[in-house]
């Protein structure tokens, strides 16, 4: 698929982070960008940057995400981009013991039906729906429909201690990617999943200097963390390379997770 203003896509978590370097190197290429988001003063600034559309979407509910795509297709025509970086995170034990009061605690069900929503259900959601609509598409030249970038995480392989609810949502994404692909590749649409690793991004931008100069020192090469506009690098490559479906992979400084 060839990037330029004939095309156009949707990110999801797009005003920030992953999804804003995403958005940024499309944009730079001339694509029509939607940006999926909660934060509407960030998405809106950013939209308007990039000239492109912003939609305040909750990626859990169905109705506010056929609204979303709605808005994105009336300013930019049906997107054959579809990139999903939505997502949030937590860190909770299955079951704990209070070191002071020797309480027992259970994993908070409700916490963990909240991350398997927004990450795995949430993701599904909005694959489903764009692909219906690339559906509708002719093919391209060199037979490409649409292509779908979704984001799992290093802890859907490594998943460390407190990140159960978390892993089991990265793992769901990975393990979707090949029988999705194999859904629509007749249709023409590729789907491809990237696994991150440590990466510089708003999640991490609260924590203390040292805590993330500890992290960074993980990664055996190099020795920092990643940075979006790797992340953005990567997903255009799933995008533009004709040849490229039904993997996952790691983007991770060839980093493996400690237990915690």
């Amino acid at each position: 698929m060839k990037l330029d203003s004939t095309i156009s896509a949707v990110i999801t978590g797009g005003a920030s982070g992953l999804g804003e370097a995403t958005a940024r190197r499309l944009a730079s290429h001339g694509v029509k960008v939607a940006l999926f988001d909660l934060n509407a003063e960030r998405g809106e600034a950013l939209a308007k940057e990039l000239g492109g559309v912003f939609c305040q979407v909750n990626v859990t509910s169905s109705e506010e995400v056929d609204a979303a795509f709605a808005k994105a297709r009336a300013a930019n025509g049906q997107e054959r981009i579809l990139v999903n970086c939505a997502g949030v995170g937590g860190s909770v034990k299955t079951a704990s013991r209070d070191k002071q009061t020797g309480e027992i605690k259970e994993y908070p069900l409700e916490n963990f039906e909240r991350i398997i929503q927004v990450n795995l259900i949430g993701t599904f959601r909005c694959i489903t729906k764009s692909a219906a609509g690339m559906l509708t598409l002719d093919p391209l030249e060199d037979g490409d429909r649409g292509a779908i970038v979704n984001t799992a995480s290093v802890a859907a392989e490594d998943g460390q201690i407190g990140q159960v609810a978390y892993t089991a949502s990265k793992a769901g994404i990975v393990g979707l990617t090949l029988t999705v692909a194999r859904d629509l590749a007749s249709e023409g649409i590729r789907v491809n999943t990237i696994l991150p690793g440590l990466f510089d991004t708003p999640l991490l931008a609260r924590a203390p200097e040292a805590v993330k100069a500890a992290l960074a020192a993980q990664a055996p090469f190099p020795k920092r963390l990643g940075l979006p506009e790797e992340y953005a690098h990567l997903a255009e490559t799933m995008i533009t390379n004709g040849y490229f479906t039904g993997e996952d992979v790691r983007l991770d400084g060839a980093i493996r997770m400690a237990p915690r």
